[in-house]
């Protein structure tokens, strides 16, 4: 039979603080905590991770997400060490799901076909007429990260982090980014043949 160890409330108290202490750049109460929940951030990040290799990874991310989120910690929705354990567990998530993105074979890639005869099928100048104007018709902001993510290849994880967003809310922009840019496109493709 396995005990658990239960944290008392002077240490969950003792936790929030710290964590309130952080939130306001103290770095020796960052200190603190991290030498506090190391251990167990460490088995919690084991317990996700495939590869004892990313687990050192995973914390690293882990403790500066805790650093810069800090200050928006509320002991009243969970206890200090949930909401530290919560953030190693999506990170590590963040990093398996970044290593099973899918990639292009390069033979695939290369077997694409040039254009040919059948250039002239397809008008590519009004195209991307289209597509600026759809574009154009976005918040800048959204552009910004269109472009960071499609043309600069910057990944979800990364850009969560520049933004201090959750991935999923990355995802969630980007995702709506390019459906308003398909209807916009859409629209104007069939304004123009008709």
């Amino acid at each position: 039979m396995t005990h658990r160890r239960v944290s008392t409330a002077g240490e969950l108290r003792h936790l929030a603080t710290l964590l309130e202490q952080v939130g306001r750049g103290d770095a020796r109460a960052f200190a603190a905590l991290h030498a506090l929940t190391y251990r167990k951030l460490r088995r919690t990040a084991a317990s996700v991770c495939p590869l004892s290799s990313d687990v050192d990874d995973v914390l690293q991310d882990s403790y500066l997400k805790v650093w810069r989120a800090a200050s928006s910690f509320e002991l009243a929705r969970a206890s200090p060490i949930s909401w530290m354990c919560t953030i190693v567990r999506n990170t590590a998530l963040d990093l398996i799901r970044t290593k099973k993105m899918p990639l292009a074979n390069i033979d695939d890639a290369m077997n694409i076909p040039a254009p040919g005869a059948d250039e002239d099928e397809f008008d590519y100048e009004l195209a991307k007429q289209i597509t600026v104007e759809a574009l154009s018709s976005l918040p800048e902001d959204r552009r910004r990260l269109l472009s960071l993510a499609y043309f600069e290849g910057i990944s979800r994880h990364s850009l969560a982090e520049q933004l201090g967003v959750p991935v999923g809310t990355v995802k969630t922009w980007l995702r709506r980014a390019l459906e308003s840019i398909r209807a916009d496109c859409l629209v104007a493709a069939k304004a123009m043949s008709l």
